[in-house]
């Protein structure tokens, strides 16, 4: 019987989910608070396990994500930072982002946050300023839905990059 090809990332996402899946319950809460900070979020993901496979974890993820209530939203996305800029950023893009941070914060009283995974520095600074500029046209309800999206975005980022080993990766945010 053949044995299946493995590349070398199986073994790694294989034996990192092992241990998230055997880890003590406040191990694996500290674990996912890390990658979205609700408490009700990761106790929910956290008190399913254990998962076959990451993708069947990504999944509960999402739908774990969908379903947060206004309180458990608030309680995530203030404890997100803002999208760090490339070091050489030139100062006129540092002012009008600053700006624009300031103007979504003080219409909607949270971070900003965008999920720019996979993008150059110079592609990821584009879309946050666009995105900034178009979510700040939202009301607050499209706005939290958006939000909420991203969020979500950004948990499967980096749930992901902790279960695979790939560490942060820049400009998650």
């Amino acid at each position: 019987m053949p044995v299946p090809a493995q590349t070398r990332a199986t073994p790694v996402a294989a034996s990192s989910l092992a241990r998230f899946n055997a880890a003590p319950a406040d191990e694996a809460v500290g674990t996912l608070l890390s990658c979205l900070n609700s408490r009700h979020w990761a106790h929910r993901l956290a008190s399913h396990r254990p998962y076959p496979d990451l993708p069947s974890l990504l999944a509960a993820a999402d739908e774990a994500a969908y379903d947060l209530p206004p309180g458990d939203l608030a309680e995530a996305l203030a404890a997100e930072t803002l999208p760090a800029l490339p070091e050489d950023t030139y100062a006129a893009a540092h002012t009008a982002l600053s700006a624009a941070y300031t103007a979504y914060e003080a219409r909607f009283g949270h971070a900003f946050v965008i999920c720019v995974e996979g993008m150059a520095a110079h592609e990821a600074l584009d879309h946050v300023l666009t995105g900034i500029r178009s979510r700040l046209a939202n009301d607050p309800d499209e706005e939290r839905l958006a939000a909420a999206d991203e969020l979500r975005r950004l948990a499967r980022t980096r749930l992901t990059d902790t279960l695979t080993g790939a560490g942060e990766r820049a400009g998650d945010h």
